[in-house]
């Protein structure tokens, strides 16, 4: 498991395409941050699954948030 660091150094373009995100890789994929990622989370805007102790971002929510931006 890499660290948010590591994962912070990363270009959107190195992290695997899956079907879900932790909150640091939806961080470095969407440019925004963790307190917005949780505030739209709680305000209901974007939904996550999870797993165990884990928090999920699924792909096609981080995809309609960004699509919605373009609006």
């Amino acid at each position: 498991m890499m660290t948010r660091m590591e994962i912070h150094a990363l270009s959107s373009s190195q992290l695997p395409p899956r079907l879900a995100y932790s909150l640091a890789e939806s961080e470095a994929l969407s440019g925004l941050s963790r307190s917005t990622l949780y505030r739209l989370i709680v305000a209901g805007k974007l939904r996550t699954v999870q797993l165990g102790r884990r928090r999920l971002v699924p792909r096609s929510e981080l995809e309609q948030l960004c699509q919605g931006a373009e609006k």
